[in-house]
């Protein structure tokens, strides 16, 4: 039998939107879209959250739903003297704390909340974009990188709800450093 790690977090908000409000809109600026932050939503095996942008989109299949840590968006305001910022700018789809989000990159892991249970795999970073100077304030992109969250795939859907939940890892966490800048891997690119 597999170890597993419990730890207690809080779901804070629940980002359902139908719509980009960033995407390839810098002249314009930021489109007025409506974005719930919702008390509970609805995750779908190989579709992603209802009501969401990303829903039933094959590309986003891997990266369905993002979760981001509050105390990381906290450590960045106070790294940009800056803020409180509202969390549902930075346009993730779960917002935790209490948890360190970084080591469960490749990994699968459950969120339980109220009565049920959905079950993610952590596939890759979600990196921040320019749009995060903007929108919450100058530097927030560059001070975001290494924690912006993670992009996960829906292994087994089911409600997730907003307040007290249940983080189950297969690997060890430290809810201490949630709101610490990962090393970042360098880039292939010149």
């Amino acid at each position: 039998m597999a170890t597993e790690y419990r730890y207690d977090v809080e779901v804070l908000h629940l980002l359902v939107s139908p719509a980009h409000a960033y995407f390839g809109r810098a002249r314009e600026g930021a489109a007025d879209v409506p974005t719930t932050d919702a008390h509970h939503a609805e995750l779908v095996t190989g579709k992603g959250i209802v009501g969401d942008r990303f829903f039933g989109k094959a590309a986003h299949m891997d990266a369905a739903v993002t979760l981001f840590s509050a105390e990381a968006l906290e450590a960045i305001a106070d790294e940009l003297d800056a803020g409180p910022f509202d969390p549902l700018l930075t346009r993730r789809n779960v917002v935790l704390r209490g948890a360190e989000l970084a080591p469960l990159l490749g990994h699968e892991f459950t969120l339980e909340s109220g009565d049920d249970a959905v079950r993610l795999k952590a596939g890759r970073p979600a990196h921040p974009c320019a749009w995060m100077d903007q929108m919450l304030a100058p530097g927030a992109h560059k001070a975001m990188r290494g924690r912006g969250g993670v992009r996960c795939q829906i292994i087994s859907g089911g409600l997730l709800n907003k307040g007290p939940a249940t983080l189950v890892s297969p690997v060890p966490l430290d809810p201490a450093k949630a709101g610490e800048a990962n090393v970042l891997r360098p880039s292939r690119l010149p």
